[in-house]
């Protein structure tokens, strides 16, 4: 039963939001399991109403369950409505695009994002995936862990098939939140980056995992000493606002 219920919700964490639909074999390839397991599994899905599928059609999408599952999830965490006032405002102050991200297995999915006025920045939306690694929104999440709670899901990412933790990054990243209270991925050591970003984790009393805020802009568009000296810090600064607002004390202790 475990087993079943695993293998279900890897389909529904499949789906990403540029996907016009995927076929059994698709989700097959995506999911590693075999095509008549994957039949079995969207059937099933489709039938409670987690996945959809036009007549005459092959393709599989969400459906209005998991589309209203989503939104009670989304709806429930208390730091939401003050987090729409506080990184909106740090949007526009920035020019940088704000996100929320939350740890989906062995992805950073990103929940929500604030887009500042009058400036184009398009370059993540909600539903994007991050891997666990490098990415400064993967380090800031894996930096806020405590040693135990690194290991935990260390080994249970392992466990279950997905990429391993970095433990060189996760001690790095422990440092640069203590030294300066945000992870800065300036994109200068990967010729394919486009953006630049600063990350800073947040946690909620409801969640027993943090998530993090963080913000980016197109490299074209920016400079490594604007994130060092006013995006990074004023990410800092907003977060450390929201706690404030929430009532919500940093519980993070990079030394141990």
């Amino acid at each position: 039963m475990a087993t079943t219920l695993a293998r279900g919700l890897s389909v529904l964490r499949a789906f990403r939001t540029n996907d016009n639909g995927l076929t059994n074999a698709e989700l097959a390839a995506r999911c590693g399991l075999p095509k008549s397991t994957i039949s079995r599994l969207t059937w099933t899905l489709r039938e409670l109403g987690y996945l959809t599928r036009a007549e005459g059609e092959d393709r599989f999408r969400p459906g209005p369950s998991l589309v209203a599952v989503g939104h009670v999830a989304a709806s429930s965490l208390s730091f939401i409505e003050p987090a729409d006032g506080v990184m909106s405002a740090l949007a526009d102050r920035t020019g940088t695009l704000v996100l929320l991200a939350v740890r989906n297995f062995d992805r950073m999915i990103v929940l929500r994002t604030w887009k500042p006025k009058d400036v184009y920045s398009r370059w993540m939306e909600v539903g994007h995936r991050l891997p666990l690694q490098q990415r400064s929104t993967a380090l800031a999440f894996a930096g806020a862990l405590s040693s135990t709670e690194f290991s935990a899901i260390d080994q249970k990412l392992q466990s279950l098939g997905g990429s391993p933790l970095l433990h060189e990054e996760y001690q790095q990243a422990r440092a640069e939140l203590r030294e300066r209270g945000f992870i800065l991925n300036s994109g200068e050591t990967e010729p394919t980056r486009t953006y630049r970003s600063a990350s800073v984790p947040f946690r909620a009393t409801e969640l027993d995992e943090p998530v993090v805020f963080s913000c980016g802009e197109p490299i074209s568009n920016s400079s490594v000493a604007h994130f060092e000296k006013e995006v990074g810090p004023a990410l800092r600064e907003a977060v450390q606002n929201l706690e404030r607002l929430t009532g919500q004390m940093p519980k993070f202790d990079y030394e141990d």
